[in-house]
């Protein structure tokens, strides 16, 4: 009955689907899938050695399934632009299908923090959202661990010695302990430089090992 009152359309290009289904069968098919070889720190598509962007950060290894191009970021932008939070389900759907195993095998899933400004204005958080789906999807538990201090300036659009130089600068906090494990999520993996501060609140608050599970990665 909801169906026939609402038809179900596709989150990308807003042409209908099928029931159940989220995206449509182009938009599937549009999806830029990151290959299985890439480098492990930084989850660029190539071994990247000594050059590796993330060689000194926080984090031990961070991996996304998709790269931010195309209708992965239309994905994205209907959730954090559109407020359509059907869509962090279905990123939640793709991570868990593609995952390697041991990515998601234990640990505390962690989200990324979002601006509270930002938040209000949404009403949810993308990466928390993410979260949630990745905890009914994968079984692993969730904890609201970090808290971003002030309201500081929007990352989006900024370049990267910008973004780098504001993800040092120690804008991230931790509510207590972390656990030992933790697996931090966001939507997209861009310069590093926010998932390398919240690494570093985690460790100092405990945590002995890092990782990053991303929705999608920027690839210039």
């Amino acid at each position: 009955m909801l169906d026939l009152l609402l038809p179900p359309a596709c989150l990308v290009c807003r042409t209908a689907t099928r029931s159940g289904e989220r995206l449509c069968r182009g938009c599937r098919a549009a999806l830029p899938w990151l290959p299985p070889d890439r480098c492990a720190r930084c989850g660029l598509p190539a071994p990247c050695g000594v050059r590796c962007p993330a060689r000194a950060a926080a984090f031990e290894r961070s991996w996304a399934p998709v790269a931010y191009d195309g209708a992965a970021r239309s994905l994205v932008h209907a959730l954090k632009l559109h407020g359509m939070t059907a869509a962090a389900d279905v990123m939640a759907a793709q991570i868990v299908a593609v995952a390697p195993p041991e990515l998601l095998a234990e640990g505390v899933l962690v989200p990324v923090p979002g601006n509270p400004a930002r938040r209000r204005g949404r009403g949810f958080d993308p990466a928390e959202a993410i979260a949630r789906a990745l905890r009914r999807r994968s079984g692993l538990p969730m904890q609201l661990l970090l808290q971003a201090r002030g309201r500081g300036p929007a990352q989006a659009g900024a370049a990267r010695a910008t973004r780098l130089r504001r993800g040092e600068s120690g804008t991230v906090a931790v509510r207590g302990s972390s656990p030992q494990r933790a697996v931090v999520v966001d939507d997209v993996h861009t310069t590093g430089a926010t998932l390398d501060a919240c690494a570093r609140a985690l460790r100092a608050a405990g945590a002995s090992s890092v990782t990053a599970v991303i929705y999608a990665r920027t690839l210039g």
